[in-house]
């Protein structure tokens, strides 16, 4: 680990919750061994077939086993944060909602329209506040929506391709300006390659534009409930791809985008994003993914509510103080969304980014230090790949840690 910056996080969460960290690397380490991927992609299965012969990966049964030696030595190629282009600090527009809000009607669900695309982007171009944006809001036409990126905002941009065609773009796009990301979720739990999105994950790979390597495990489903529990496997699943990339093309560019997510039992184990622990969760890990010298890019600021309530901005401030107090590097979520990111308002991202010009760390709410729970990784041991609802440690921490 990079020794700077585990003084630095030392000094701003702590002896105990640093080494916690340490050891949800390790913990992470230990999944990618004893758990694997579940992987069928052609290319990517023969990429860690390569190194079965050395002893530092095992294929089985569609399953990729990882050892801790091929890890490491993959994160070794990996370009740092300070070789990045995108400096700390930095908060992105980010997401994909599927609707629009109305801002007058105060409801939500309009369909997003090309005009809607270009007026995010303007609005990212003009804030001094606003570092960069991803789409926003989803276009039917990925390529259209690309084009608008790049025309209107020349800060960094990052988008998906799913198709030869939006690949072909990107490739141009990135030929004309090097500040793009791709962002592909690689994984789905319970620790499985997405066949939806392997192929191109592995064209973009080889085509050398800069991947941005999403996960998403929730506590209390796909992970156990607590701190350390889905932080490593959140860690694992990015490892996973990181390393494919390394092995495809080795220095590529990556991105540990890990959104580690928590099931909130009050509304059927539905994520919560309004939630300080949230917040804290997401934090935590840009922090690991900073001490392993990583560019990273997580979630803060978002909110649970559906409609422009005060609490919908005090969300906002809340988790944009929070990433203020402690440091980040980058940032998606902490501007225009609504309820499970499915509304867009613009309203709302324009106020949340005036109050990102303003909010301090002195906003910042209390919170518990993060220490390790040995629960964690025995929960990990006993429910391996099944749903982690049923786990004993849910029920245990329910109320003790991840509250508001």
């Amino acid at each position: 680990m990079k020794d700077e910056q585990v003084e630095r996080s030392r000094a701003l969460l702590g002896d105990d919750t640093v080494g916690m960290l340490q050891r949800v690397h390790q913990d992470a380490l230990w999944i990618l061994e004893n758990l694997g991927v579940g992987c069928r992609e052609p290319r990517l299965v023969e990429a860690f077939r390569r190194h079965e012969e050395e002893g530092l990966a095992v294929i089985y049964e569609d399953r990729v086993y990882l050892m801790s030696a091929l890890v490491e030595q993959c994160l070794e190629t990996v370009p740092g944060v300070d070789d990045f282009f995108v400096p700390r600090e930095s908060f992105f527009i980010g997401g994909t909602a599927p609707y629009v809000y109305d801002d007058k009607a105060g409801k939500g669900g309009l369909q997003p329209s090309p005009e809607d695309a270009i007026r995010i982007a303007r609005i990212a171009q003009k804030s001094r506040v606003i570092a960069g944006m991803g789409r926003g809001i989803k276009l039917k036409d990925e390529v259209l929506q690309m084009n608008i990126m790049a025309e209107h905002c020349s800060k960094p941009i990052y988008f998906a391709v799913t198709s030869d065609a939006a690949l072909a773009r990107a490739k141009e796009i990135y030929e004309q300006r090097k500040n793009i990301m791709i962002v592909f979720c690689l994984t789905r739990p319970p620790l499985e390659v997405s066949e939806n999105f392997s192929e191109h994950f592995v064209k973009v790979v080889e085509a050398g534009l800069p991947v941005f390597i999403s996960a998403m495990p929730m506590a209390g489903i796909s992970a156990p409930y607590c701190y350390n529990g889905v932080l490593a496997m959140t860690h694992a699943e990015v490892l996973f791809g990181i390393c494919a990339a390394q092995l495809l093309r080795p220095g590529a560019v990556c991105v540990h985008a890990g959104f580690p997510t928590i099931a909130d039992p009050r509304i059927e184990y539905n994520p919560n994003y309004g939630l300080v622990s949230h917040n804290f969760l997401n934090i935590l890990m840009a922090h690991l993914n900073l001490m392993l010298d990583l560019p990273t890019f997580q979630n803060a600021g978002a909110t649970h509510e559906e409609h422009l309530t005060e609490r919908a901005y005090a969300d906002a401030r809340m988790g944009q103080a929070l990433c203020r107090k402690y440091g980040f590097h980058m940032i998606r979520h902490p501007f225009a969304f609504l309820r499970y990111l499915i509304d867009f308002s613009f309203e709302k991202l324009e106020k949340a980014a005036r109050i990102a010009e303003e909010v301090t760390a002195e906003d910042a709410p209390e919170v518990e230090p993060a220490v390790y729970d040995e629960r964690g990784m025995e929960s990990i041991r006993n429910f391996g790949l099944r749903m982690y609802m049923e786990d004993p440690l849910t029920t245990a921490n329910l109320g003790k840690i991840f509250v508001e």
